[in-house]
C-alpha cells in the first residue's frame, strides 16, 4: 500500500470504503499536520485536538478532492484554514478595538522584544485587512512554503499570473502595514 500515491489512496478509500486506505493517509501526514496546528496554537495539547478533527473532516471532505493540486497542497490548505478559524474565533470575543481602530496598538517601543512585538501585531492587523484569497495565497506561499507551480495549479492559473497575483497581494499588504506605522 506504501506504493501508493495520495490520489490513489483517496480514490481506493472513496471505492472499497476500506479503513486501510486512509489509515495510510494518516500515517503520511499526521505529523505534519500537527506540526502545522501546532505552528498556529503553541501548545501540544490543542494541535493535537486540531489535528484529530481536521482528519475527522478530512473523512467527510474526501469526495469533494478534485485532484486539480496535489493532495497534500488541498490537506495544508485545509489544515491551515481549519486552524486559522479555530485561532480567531476565541481572539474575535476578546479584541475590541485592534481591527476597527490603528490607535489600539499604542505600546512603547523602548526594548527590542517590545519592538518585535509590536511589528509583529502591525503585520497581523495588516494581513487581517487582506482579502481573505490576499491571506490564503500569501500564507501558503510564504508560511506553508507551497512552490509556485503548485499554486499554479490550485488556483489554475498560469505560473506568470499566480506571481503577478502574489507580487500584488504583497504590495497591499505593504501599503496597509505603512499605513498602520504611520498612525
Amino acid at each position: 500500500m506504501q506504493r501508493f500515491t495520495d490520489e490513489e489512496l483517496v480514490s481506493q478509500y472513496l471505492e472499497t470504503g476500506q479503513n486501510d486506505y486512509f489509515e495510510q493517509l494518516y500515517a503520511r501526514y499526521c505529523n505534519k499536520v500537527h506540526q502545522k496546528c501546532l505552528s498556529f496554537t503553541k501548545d501540544n495539547m490543542q494541535a493535537e485536538d486540531l489535528t484529530q478533527d481536521i482528519f475527522i473532516r478530512l473523512i467527510a471532505k474526501l469526495d469533494s478532492y478534485k485532484k486539480q493540486a496535489k493532495f497534500s497542497t488541498w490537506l495544508y490548505s485545509i489544515t491551515h484554514n481549519y486552524c486559522a478559524d479555530q485561532i480567531k474565533a476565541p481572539r474575535r470575543r476578546h479584541e475590541k478595538s485592534a481591527d476597527e481602530n490603528w490607535e489600539g496598538l499604542n505600546i512603547p517601543v523602548d526594548d527590542s522584544a517590545e519592538r518585535e512585538e509590536i511589528e509583529a501585531q502591525l503585520i497581523s492587523l495588516a494581513m487581517s485587512r487582506l482579502s481573505v484569497e490576499e491571506q490564503n495565497l500569501l500564507r501558503q506561499k510564504y508560511q506553508d512554503e507551497v512552490s509556485i507551480k503548485e499554486l499554479a495549479v490550485y488556483y489554475s492559473l498560469t505560473e506568470s499570473a499566480l506571481k503577478m497575483r502574489l507580487k500584488r497581494s504583497r504590495d497591499h499588504l505593504r501599503e496597509l502595514y505603512q499605513q498602520a506605522v504611520a498612525v
